[in-house]
């Protein structure tokens, strides 16, 4: 793989971390689904959403620190290109600079809610610098996240480039 490439790689879960926040401000709100039972708890979708404001204002002023209090030990991400990404490769990332976004649309968010797990699934265009090279396009992605020891914590995450 070219050496350009591992980093752009990486910044999908970088970028999973953000994308949501920008629909909230966009949109005013998620699209809540009805979980397999019916029902939907919308004080969890309103956790999730705030989760997803910071995330967005972590990715921008790129604070690791956010990554390490919400993602799990065990997180693994899933980059468009199927490279799998940890935890601590995404802490790296964002601590070293090498990813910088410069803006982030999301549309399209939708928050479904299963007891204990929350699933979001966005699109997103995304533009920024990657190691000085730019990078922008359309994505979609899913994040898992998952209540444990009273905290909500990013699981997994999948990005699939769109046209």
């Amino acid at each position: 793989m070219e050496r350009n490439r591992l980093p752009v790689l990486m910044l999908i879960p970088m970028l999973c971390l953000s994308l949501s926040a920008t629909a909230i401000q966009k949109q005013g709100k998620a699209s809540p689904q009805a979980n397999s039972s019916g029902v939907y708890d919308q004080e969890i979708i309103r956790q999730i959403l705030e989760l997803e404001r910071q995330a967005k204002d972590a990715s921008v002023h790129r604070d690791a620190a956010f990554a390490e209090r919400t993602l799990a030990d065990d997180y693994v991400a899933i980059t468009p290109l199927g490279q799998v990404i940890t935890k601590s490769e995404t802490i790296a990332a964002r601590r070293s600079g090498q990813l910088r976004y410069d803006s982030i649309d999301v549309s399209e968010m939708v928050v479904r809610v299963f007891g204990n797990t929350a699933i979001v699934t966005a699109r997103a265009d995304v533009k920024g610098r990657d190691l000085g090279e730019e990078f922008n396009g359309p994505y979609r992605f899913t994040r898992v996240w998952i209540h444990r020891g009273g905290h909500w914590q990013t699981i997994s995450y999948q990005a699939t480039v769109t046209r």
